[in-house]
Order: C-alpha cells, then structure tokens, then sequence
C-alpha cells in the first residue's frame, strides 16, 4: 500500500490511504519514501514497471546471501535506480516466490536451480490442468461427458475429490450453464443406467473395496459329536429365495395337558468365536443388505450353508423351550439349551399361504394334498401354534395400549431372468403381495418375539450383558433405540427386547448368542466368562456401527423398491393409480408400494380414496408427481376413521426421492422390529 504521512514518531507513522482510511504504520514496514507522483499513480507505475523484469536474469544477478529489494534494483537497472524501479523490483521479487524466498521486510534470498525448476514444472502443470478443466467443462456444457469425468462419476457425486479437476470441471460447467450437476451430467450422457448409478452409489459409500470375501476364509467347524440329539422333528416358515434359514420350530405334547414349543436358532456362535477371521467380516458388514432380486450376506454362502437350518440335517442350534398349559397357554416355564436339531421341513411363504389359511387350520375345510400342502401331523402342529400365536399377540396389544394393525400387505418384487445375479436394471419386474398377519407370518412373528423377549429377560436375570432394543412409549417421535440394558419395547409390548433370532444375518444376533451361550453353558456365573463383560466399550462401538450400516442398509433398500415400483409404472404402461390420501399433498397407492405428492388434493380429507394421473417420472432421483383427477369414495362426517388407519404411520417409513448435492458455489480452485420381516 501506499499513502501520505500525516505525523511521524519514532518507531511509527500515522498514514492516510487513498481511499481516506488512516492507518498506524510501523518503522520497520516503511520500505520506501517519495514525493511524487501521487501514492496511486505509484503504485500503479510500479506494478506496470514490475512486467517487465525478467526474473531469469534477475536471478542471476541476484546475490547467494540475503538482500534487499533496493539492492537488487540498483543491480538490475542501474547504480542510481529511482525509486520507481526499486518499487517495480520489490512487486516482481514479492509474487515470485519460486524464484525469491521472502526473509523479512523488503528482505530476499534465491532459491536454487533445482527448486526454481520443479516449481515451473508445477506451475506448467497447473496452467495445463487449468486447460484442461475447461476444456471439459466446455464439453459438459455442450452435452458431451469426457471420459475421465465419466470414469468418475460417482466419486464426483458422492464422495468428490474437490481438488480433482474431474470435480473442478463439473463445478464449473454447472456454474456457467446454471444448471445442477446431476441435470448436467444426465444432459450428457454420462449416466448410461439408472440402477447401475444406485447400485454404484450404494457400492461406493459402503462396500468400496466390493462386496467379494477373502478366499480363504473357511468355515470353523462346530464339534457336533458333544451335541445331544433333540427328539422334536423341527420345522422352518420362509421365502423361497431365503437361504439363510435361522430359525425352525417344534411340538412336543399335542393331546396332553402340557405342550412344549421349541424355537430352534442356527448355532454360529458355537463355532465362529469374537475377534477371528470370521467374525472380522460379520463385523465389518453388520448385516446382510437385502434389495429387490438380489442380496449381499453378512457371511459367505459357504458359511451360510455350513449353519443354514437345511431341511433332512441333524443342525447345531441354540433351542428354547416353552412349556405351556395345553387350555390357558399360560406359560409355565422355558430352558434353553446348545443341541442338534432334526429338521424335518423348510416350509415356504410364497407355496403355503394360500393353503395354510385360517379356515384349513381349524379344519373347516379340506383340500385335496398336493407337494407343497403340509402333512396332517403338520397341520395339527401349525394349528396349535397359530392359537398360541393369536394368544401372545392379544396379550401383548394389552401391554401396548391398543391392538396392532396390518392394513397395508408386504409387497414381493421378483426380477424375471435374473435367478439372483447381481441386476442390471434392464428386467421384467414383476410385483406381488403378502398379506401382513397372515397364519404363518404371525405364527413365526410370535415365536420370534417371543424367544427374542425371553432370552433378552434372562440375560438381565443373570447380569450378563446383551444389545437390546427398546423404545419408551408410543407417543408421537420417541424411537426404537439400541442399548446394553433391559427396557420395555413399548411398540412391541414386551419388557425387554433383545434380538437373537437371526445369527446369519445380523451381527447384532450374534452377538447375543455368544452371551446366551455363555448363560446356557455357567448359568449363574455366565457373566464371568461371557465374551462381552458389563459396560464393555466394543458392545457401545458394535451398536453405533451396527445403527449406521443397518439404516443406510434399509434406506437403500427402500429406495431400490421404489426404482422397481417406477419401472413396473413404466413397463406396464401405467399412467393412473388408484390411491389414498394420508397427509397434506401425499397419496399411498392402494396396490403398490408408492408413496407421491400430487396437486389437486386441497379441500380432500386425510383417508379419502382418489385417482392420480402421474406426471413424469425421474428413476435417477427416484421423482415421481401425480394429479388428483377423481375422488373414488364417498366422504364421511367421521374424520377419525382415517386418523385411526394411519396412527402407527411413521415418517421415516415412506420411501422418497433421494437428494443428492454438488457445492456450485465454492471456488473452483431409513425401524422395523418385526422378526418375520
């Protein structure tokens, strides 16, 4: 800066700038004083002056020790240099830093060759870079997506490098067309397929090193010799595509006063032990992340095999048993034990919910047998446990306040042709419905809770450690949460709620059955030698971990069940869906799992049934809009009627669009705690 002296001290001098501002200036950063011409002319004159120094030879008239700016002016230009020149030298010397190292006020020394040389190949460099940054821009800008940019994608969307030019390039290209960076980037053509850019995106953020397993990762074995036999022929309940298949269940008792039900769990925990090779990737993955026509296990299918449940096999498990009163079902008694399971059948949702109905079960009616139908000792034992079913889910909506509904069903998405390969996005989607309580979803949902709360009550009994869910009350916002100690689910209705009925494919289940194992095993003493001891630090790391992953896990799956609801619109040429309105500009289809803000709902109440003409649909940002063309029902004066329907309707469980944001302003330079799930 430059300026006039208005007083002068000793060590400092009151200044005034052209601008007006005065400021207080020390001796030391005085470097120059002249009369004339005027502090901005100066200025100016010495900047201009400064573009013509070449700094090669002024390097080389440069002294090897430190100097003063003045000095070097007066080798440079000449012996009597004015003070325009030395000016000029102090502006050249100070913006080149690779050629002039700063030493103090108005002070320099040289670099050396070696560093002025890597410095202008940096510099060379950069200008290059630069270049090239927009010269791609000027393609993104023109509807062409280089392929650097295009090899980058998803790192630039999600994960981005801000330094990288790739990034740099987009930021850039999106500012001067003033458009955001996911429109830019599909405008040219940079995103050949939908699903691949979810499936990439997900792949990224939680697999980025891939979703394969280390080769040599082997199975432990379980030493089945030291296992005593159980005398139950046991049964599993699950999807045809299930092949994780961890839990079954037994009769015992059917005609007596006394019934034992025992609830089977696959027994991984026998063999696989905390901190080994395996339990290093359970760990790592937390959870098998399931989406539609395809899933990534939290174990290798070979060790997945090793423990299934298979059908025809004599299983390592972890039983409990519950012995009830034959008239009351009141429970009299459990016991838990470490055994092998004879499992007789690997029954299967989608071949039996139409023939396992209430009416079979009570033996109202009678069909004709058939492959998949269950045999008549089956159906004694399916019978008896679908009463015991119902009991337990009464006595539970008791404790809750009020009953569990299941209004909407569970949809099932099956890809045709794609035999769970990894999709491509290109199959025929096709979409079917479960019906929610059904028989043998409630009879395994209960038989699941119920070995869930026991085995969670008995842990605490015992002061063995365990990761238990609870949640404080039903009141609107107040979330399932995880923990170490036993509190009431108050959404389940039970008094403590620990998860241990899934081993292969959660790893909070398994590490469970590790304490339960230990309690089977010491009983009394079991929390002396239990894996995880009283507010161990690694059960609080396992459960902020296991949150995280289990909620991006869901949140993706949510979000790829609305990408194949949308190409199910798509391909099936739907263009109107009938639907119900449960909140302000939002419709639930009444056959399908979408959720859509639509116009033309003002003066509808909530729970009115309408028909939407969707608008256009965007399977990038999973965007779709509908328009209320007619109401189908006739209104009611009972606004409760739909509030009563809707009351357990959570935001979180609607699936929407997904965000996804670049910063075009910077310098350039989703709980479901039920078990049949």
């Amino acid at each position: 800066m430059a300026g006039r002296i208005l007083s002068e001290a000793e060590s400092s001098a009151q200044v005034e700038l052209d601008s007006g501002k005065r400021v207080k200036v020390k001796a030391a950063n005085m470097l120059l004083r002249f009369e004339k011409p005027a502090p901005a002319e100066f200025l100016a004159a010495a900047q201009a002056g400064s573009q013509h120094i070449e700094l090669d030879m002024a390097w080389e008239f440069a002294p090897e020790e430190e100097f003063g700016f003045a000095d070097l002016a007066r080798e440079y230009f000449s012996a009597q240099a004015p003070l325009s020149e030395q000016a000029a030298m102090l502006f050249r010397l100070f913006e080149s830093p690779h050629y002039f190292r700063r030493a103090g006020k108005g002070r320099f020394r040289k670099a050396s060759a070696d560093v002025i040389a890597q410095a202008l190949a940096a510099i060379e460099k950069k200008k290059l870079i630069a270049q090239q940054i927009t010269q791609w821009a000027t393609e993104l800008a023109n509807g062409q997506c280089p392929e650097p940019i295009r090899e980058q994608l998803y790192k630039i969307l999600f994960k981005p490098d801000k330094n990288a030019p790739e990034y740099k390039a987009v930021v850039e290209a999106a500012r001067t067309t003033h458009t955001a960076p996911l429109a830019l980037l599909q405008k040219a053509g940079a995103i050949a397929s939908p699903y691949l850019f979810h499936w990439k995106r997900f792949l990224l953020e939680n697999f980025p090193k891939g979703t394969g397993f280390p080769a040599a990762l082997a199975a432990p074995a379980i030493d089945e010799s030291a296992l005593p036999l159980a005398g139950v022929q046991a049964f599993s309940v699950d999807d045809s595509q299930t092949t994780e298949i961890d839990d079954a269940l037994s009769v015992q008792g059917l005609g007596s006063g006394t019934i034992t039900v025992g609830i089977h769990i696959a027994a991984p925990g026998l063999a696989i032990q905390p901190g080994d090779a395996v339990d290093q990737v359970g760990r790592n993955r937390l959870s098998t992340v399931y989406m539609p026509g395809y899933k990534v296990t939290m174990l290798p299918d070979t060790l997945v095999q090793t423990y299934t449940l298979q059908a025809g096999r004599d299983c390592p498990a972890l039983s409990l048993y519950v012995t009830l009163d034959a008239a009351t079902l009141e429970i009299q008694g459990h016991e838990s034990k470490i055994e092998r399971v004879p499992i007789a059948h690997n029954l299967r949702h989608d071949q039996l919910d139409s023939v396992v109905t209430e009416a079979w079960l009570s033996g109202t009616t009678v069909t004709e047998e058939n492959p998949l139908q269950p045999s008549s000792m089956l159906r004694e034992q399916l019978s008896f446990l679908y009463r015991l079913a119902k009991d337990l889910k009464a006595k539970r909506e008791i404790v809750r306040g009020r009953p569990e509904t299941f209004n909407r069903p569970d949809y099932n998405f099956r890809l045709v042709g794609n035999d769970g390969n990894e999709p491509q996005g290109s199959e025929t989607v096709q979409i079917s419905t479960r019906q929610r309580g059904a028989p043998l979803d409630l009879i395994v949902a209960e038989a699941m809770i119920l070995a869930n709360s026991t085995w969670g009550g008995w842990l605490a009994e015992l002061g063995v450690p365990g990761i238990y869910r609870s949640q404080a009350s039903l009141a609107p916002g107040i979330k399932v949460r995880m923990g170490t100690k036993a509190q009431p689910h108050a959404g389940i209705g039970v008094k403590s709620y620990a998860w241990s009925s899934s081993p292969l494919r959660r790893y909070v289940d398994l590490v469970n059955q590790w304490q339960i194992i230990a309690c089977v095993r010491h009983g009394k003493t079991a929390a002396l030698v239990a894996p995880f001891k009283p507010k161990d630090a690694s059960l609080f790391a396992i459960i902020s971990s296991f949150d995280e992953a289990y909620s991006a896990y869901n949140g993706y799956q949510g979000a790829m069940e609305r990408f194949w609801t949308l190409k199910y619109l798509q391909q099936n040429a739907i263009t109107e869906l009938e639907a119900t309105l449960f909140k302000d500009n939002m419709v639930r289809a009444d056959t399908l799992p979408l959720v859509l803000p639509v116009m033309g709902w003002q003066n509808l109440p909530r729970g009115a049934r309408v028909r939407v003409r969707l608008g256009e649909m965007d399977l990038i940002t999973l965007d779709i809009t509908g328009t209320v063309v007619e109401r189908l029902d006739t209104p009611t004066a009972d606004p409760t009627v739909a509030d009563a329907e809707e009351e357990d309707v959570e935001d979180d469980e609607v699936a929407g669009p997904i965000a996804i944001a670049v910063d075009v302003n910077e310098p350039v330079d989703a709980t479901n705690d039920n078990p049949a799930s």
